[in-house]
């Protein structure tokens, strides 16, 4: 399946239809018939629940947008209602690719494996008699029907929620006016979707709302009903805070989720089989833009396809398990702080375990040595380990700063759970920076040691979540040196007490330096080049979407320089180009993890210098957010980072190639190249290192030692 391009232009691709082109390629993935066919079904989920947040947050904005008059084209040269149709041809093009797949391959090919779904009608007399002891037991009492009222009015229709639309007659004799009505049923999102069966042959399962359907009428006793149709709401989740307008952030956000839930809407689905009358009625009452409706073909919500893929006892439908490998070198049996101590240690995740982060974390709250924990929170689980080490450390009496960004997209409620919690345990909380959001992912640990005070830091390029981090490509540095721990120190400073920003050491921050560095950086390389001396671009991220930093990479590869992309998402630049940019190249994987880390290489004449960060090249992680990018200057730790930058950048088998024409080609190896899928050479490269090391460790005694070695001086 080849991509469809984003809307072409002389100098950039659209912003949207470039990330609808991501899409598109994890939709292959799911149509690719050498994945496992669990794993395509994840994918085919996936492919659903992105679609769901990009409705929300972009299509969203852009209505908004529209419906204010906007006019004003974006770098692409398409105003917000020319992006909007652009959308919508091409989402309606996704989602009969989606259900095609759904259901002539991927739905019998499940049956065939012992997985199969059973409509009301399928079901016998016993399984039947089971499915009204689930709804007598289970559903009934959560659901209530909702009549609309004359004037049109009801509850609001919770988005992303299945409905039943019903269409009924009451009789003369009833306590209501007899005559047609229409009334709803919301399904709750906290209800199963699927249903298990009792059966000889394989797994069967009945899905909830062929449950509810089949069971209507005990909703609606003494009523007709003439017609039922099963729809779906997105609504417009692209609602920010007017942070001058407010004095409590945190009472702010919550007045920003109420007001999310009751937006309006941006796209309606509803099931293929809906009578027309249900349909036409739906489009008048929901008020929905005629391009944003879907007619779908099959079960609605697609996203929680991704509950049958762990259905157990498929494994043979899987990929072969990767777990993650212990960091080679890091001692379960040794202080954190001592090996941090020793040298600098570079984690990447889902490869190696995310176990010594978590611990470095823990063992600084339990350590009578650790003055105090300073630490950014965006995203973690819902049962976080290194909140639970934030309040333990508090509550010794540490003095513990949690800067909790409370508007990090769908997370919001959580955090303002954390942030109270934290409070609570006497944690010092900063609810986010005014203006920005606090993306930047960085710990500091304050400790006495030997009658001196000492840092430990660590830096990463994902969330402080135990759980992504089985699922997401991340790096992690724990450092000790000290220009990291000034420079961190230094960092929090500047956003939790309004200091006047320092001229750091190794890192850089946004909204103040990341992006003029960015530009030097390239702009060096421009020149090395003309001068005659070695001169190269790599870089890995997840978005590329910044002009003024596509101009600069414009420039830099008309001078020749050559400039290696890995970017997962959304990329705006045009790639090979002649005359524009005729020696850069820009691939994206797409595999069984999600590609998250972001790495920047640059040769710099000959004296290379390499980066990690927590931003994208985008304007908003550029000017709209607290971000961080670290130079990393240990010999050993640069290797590895070189290492997974041009692992990532051969990458033949998972990768696709951006053409100039805004489609997605995967590459074509030359006879007798071998064939790299670099999730797959990372893990193995992991995998050998971590035994490697455990040979190491057969042949060295080791005796244990005490979780803190140093005690506090006198």
């Amino acid at each position: 399946m080849k991509s469809s391009p984003p809307h072409p232009h002389p100098r950039f691709f659209n912003r949207e239809l470039s990330w609808l082109a991501f899409n598109e390629r994890v939709l292959e993935e799911a149509s690719d018939r050498t994945v496992p066919l669990m794993e395509r079904l994840r994918f085919l989920g996936i492919t659903a629940s992105n679609l769901d947040e990009f409705y929300m947050v972009r299509v969203g904005g852009l209505s908004v947008l529209a419906q204010q008059g906007r006019s004003r084209p974006d770098i692409s040269g398409l105003s917000p209602r020319q992006q909007l149709h652009e959308i919508a041809s091409r989402v309606q093009s996704m989602v009969a690719r989606q259900y095609q797949l759904w259901n002539e391959e991927l739905a019998p090919a499940l049956a065939r494996a012992g997985l199969r779904r059973l409509r009301w009608s399928d079901l016998t007399s016993d399984q039947l008699q089971h499915v009204q002891r689930i709804w007598a037991n289970e559903l009934e009492a959560l659901l209530t029907p909702c009549a609309v009222n004359v004037d049109r009015t009801s509850p609001t229709v919770a988005g992303l929620t299945l409905h039943l639309a019903v269409r009924l007659r009451r009789s003369a004799d009833g306590p209501w006016p007899p005559g047609e009505g229409w009334a709803w049923v919301a399904i709750p999102r906290s209800v199963p979707r699927f249903y298990f069966l009792p059966d000889t042959t394989g797994q069967t399962f009945v899905m909830v709302e062929d449950i509810v359907r089949g069971m209507l009428s005990e909703l609606f006793p003494g009523v007709e009903i003439l017609d039922t149709a099963l729809f779906r709401v997105t609504r417009n989740a692209d609602l920010t805070l007017a942070e001058d307008m407010v004095h409590d952030l945190l009472s702010g956000m919550e007045d920003v989720l109420a007001a999310r839930r009751a937006s309006h809407c941006v796209r309606l689905e509803l099931e293929a089989e809906a009578p027309p009358v249900v349909a036409d009625w739906l489009r008048q009452w929901i008020e929905v833009d005629p391009e944003h409706v879907f007619r779908i073909p099959g079960p609605l919500a697609l996203a929680d396809l991704r509950r049958l893929a762990d259905v157990p006892g498929f494994e043979l439908h899987r990929y072969p398990p990767w777990p993650p490998v212990p960091p080679p070198g890091i001692r379960p049996n040794r202080s954190m702080f001592e090996q941090i101590a020793e040298k600098d240690w570079l984690i990447h995740v889902p490869f190696e375990s995310y176990e010594p982060v978590v611990r470095f974390i823990e063992e600084a709250a339990e350590d009578p040595d650790v003055l105090a924990i300073k630490q950014t929170l965006y995203r973690t689980s819902r049962d976080s380990p290194i909140i639970a080490a934030l309040e333990r450390a508090a509550e010794a009496g540490k003095h513990v700063t949690a800067v909790v960004e409370l508007r990090a997209r769908f997370d919001e409620e959580q955090n303002i759970e954390w942030a109270r919690a934290l409070e609570r345990a006497g944690v010092e909380v900063i609810h986010g920076v005014r203006g920005f959001k606090v993306h930047a992912k960085v710990c500091l640990v304050v400790r006495h040691e030997a009658g001196r005070i000492r840092r430990y830091v660590h830096f990463g390029t994902g969330n402080y979540n135990e759980r992504t981090a089985r699922q997401y490509c991340d790096l992690n540095l724990l450092t000790a040196a000290d220009d990291y721990g000034a420079d961190a120190a230094a960092f929090f400073n500047v956003i939790t007490g309004l200091s006047q920003p320092p001229r750091f050491h190794r890192i850089e921050m946004a909204p103040l330096g990341i992006r003029r560095r960015l530009l030097e950086l390239i702009e060096g390389e421009r020149i090395h080049r003309e001068a005659g001396r070695p001169a190269r671009i790599m870089a890995k991220m997840n978005s590329l979407a910044d002009p003024e930093l596509i101009e600069a990479l414009y420039r830099a590869s008309q001078a020749g320089v050559p400039i290696d992309l890995s970017v997962r998402g959304i990329c705006c630049l045009r790639p090979g180009v002649p005359g524009l940019s005729p020696t850069t190249r820009v691939t994206s994987v797409v595999d069984r993890f999600l590609e998250h880390a972001r790495i920047f290489y640059f040769e710099r004449g000959g004296e290379p210098a390499i980066f990690l960060s927590s931003a994208d090249w985008m304007p908003r992680n550029l000017d709209k957010r607290v971000e961080l990018m670290v130079e990393v200057v240990e010999p050993e730790v640069r290797r590895q980072l070189e290492r997974i930058l041009e692992i990532s950048l051969s990458d033949n088998v998972k990768a696709r190639e951006l053409r100039p024409d805004g489609t997605y080609m995967r590459p074509k190896p030359a006879a007798g190249d071998p064939k790299v899928r670099s999730q797959e050479k990372l893990y193995r490269l992991a995998l050998k290192a971590a035994r490697a090391a455990q040979i190491v460790r057969k042949h060295n005694f080791e005796p244990y030692r005490p979780a803190q070695a140093s005690k506090k001086s006198k």
